[in-house]
């Protein structure tokens, strides 16, 4: 077992104890088995392979995508000291956060993000303005249901670091979607694009794989 295998089981594991299966109406035998093709996969990676498709560790986020299940009551399944996750959006308004050009997950029902990260660096910057600066640096914004998997396998960052938006994912009407704590609970919301605030950054990751990018 690879590093990065270990910890996508890991990760997945939690998926299964956290009641994804029935969220997305399959077996938890199911829904393991859904990911054993991107697991296997992973078992070839080490940190330090030649071959760059295979050079991965433990910093990998495994990502569901939305077809597998939908993203309206994920913030429910997380919690941070025993508070559960919330949201004051209706579930419409939720599943109305779309993937932008160029943001879309590779094919599923799992995949990877690699190296992800609440956007420290980019703390109280416009979201407008936070995704030029991410393009200039050669990193890529996450979607809802990427900050959704942070905040399920990561949820001590929101703490640690900082609450973030999630800039490769739009409603029609142009907001954002966002994670962050309140109420000492992870919290979905969303802002506008034009607006700032000194608690969110803007989450990124440096790429996406899908199975197939291994072969």
């Amino acid at each position: 077992m690879s590093i990065a295998s270990d910890e996508a089981r890991k990760q997945l594991d939690r998926l299964v104890a956290l009641g994804y299966p029935d969220v997305a109406d399959i077996s938890a035998a199911a829904f393991l088995a859904l990911a054993d093709p991107l697991i296997a996969a992973l078992e070839k990676c080490s940190p330090d392979a030649d071959d760059p498709r295979y050079r991965l560790g433990a910093d990998i986020l495994l990502i569901p995508t939305r077809e597998l299940v939908s993203p309206e009551s994920l913030i429910a399944r997380t919690s941070i000291n025993r508070m559960a996750g919330f949201t004051t959006m209706p579930p419409r308004d939720i599943a109305s956060f779309l993937p932008q050009d160029g943001f879309e997950p590779p094919e599923g029902p799992f995949y990877l993000v690699i190296e992800p990260h609440t956007g420290t660096c980019y703390i109280n910057r416009e979201p407008d303005v936070a995704r030029k600066l991410i393009d200039s640096d050669e990193r890529t914004p996450l979607t809802l249901e990427e900050g959704l998997a942070i905040a399920t396998q990561h949820p001590e960052w929101l703490l640690e670091k900082n609450g973030f938006n999630l800039l490769g994912s739009r409603s029609a009407d142009g907001r954002v979607p966002s994670i962050w704590m309140s109420q000492n609970a992870p919290r979905l919301g969303a802002v506008w694009p034009n607006s700032r605030h000194t608690w969110l950054g803007n989450a990124y990751c440096m790429s996406r794989r899908g199975v197939s990018l291994f072969r």
